[in-house]
């Protein structure tokens, strides 16, 4: 199986003034796109699993065989990671949650104003690059989990149902080093009806 990049959404500019366009054009274009020729480079000649789809590479990673399993980690979580991250934003979005996932909300945080308190604080306090999820564990309840580096809630066996990327390829040009201004500015582009899908 060869991955690809897939097709972004929307324009490079259609998230200003939130998420301007250069650091668009540089993480998309850059950044993904390379982890997805580095999934593809780290797979040649791996047999079987070079066949795995990329959700499979994340939730079976401890089943790639040990001399690729670091490689294929990085580049396939950051490649998955990145390619839902991409489809839960969107121009014209943001405001209060709607759909099912305004009922997990309540029903797991008490209201939405808590729930950005307690996802603010674990993207502030992640320490280093990596991601916050909003997951759903195996026993079925929701829960905001920090994940260092590449990691996801598929390698975890968890289902991911929002995520914010807070390395600082998603952030820097723009907020520098104000990781707390780029996490409540993320707020007013978050596809309230993407995520629903998700819960």
């Amino acid at each position: 199986m060869v991955h690809e990049l897939p097709k972004l959404p929307y324009a490079f500019d259609a998230l200003e003034p939130h998420i301007d366009k250069r650091t668009m054009e540089v993480h998309y274009g850059k950044h993904h796109a390379a982890y997805v020729t580095a999934l593809n480079k780290s797979l040649e000649g791996a047999g079987a699993v070079s066949s795995w789809s990329l959700e499979d590479l994340c939730r079976k990673i401890s089943k790639v065989p040990a001399k690729i399993r670091t490689a294929v980690r990085r580049a396939a979580g950051q490649h998955w990671n990145h390619s839902l991250f991409w489809t839960l934003m969107g121009p014209g979005k943001g405001g209060e949650p709607s759909g099912k996932i305004a009922g997990v909300i309540r029903a797991t945080f008490g209201d939405f104003e808590t729930f950005k308190s307690k996802f603010k604080e674990a993207a502030t306090g992640l320490f280093g690059s990596g991601w916050v999820w909003l997951a759903r564990n195996p026993r079925g309840k929701y829960e905001i989990v920090p994940l260092p580096d590449d990691e996801n809630p598929l390698m975890h066996g968890m289902r991911a149902v929002l995520v914010l990327d807070v390395w600082e390829h998603a952030y820097y040009l723009k907020y520098q080093n104000r990781r707390p201004d780029y996490v409540d500015a993320w707020w007013n582009v978050v596809d309230w009806e993407a995520v629903s899908k998700r819960v």
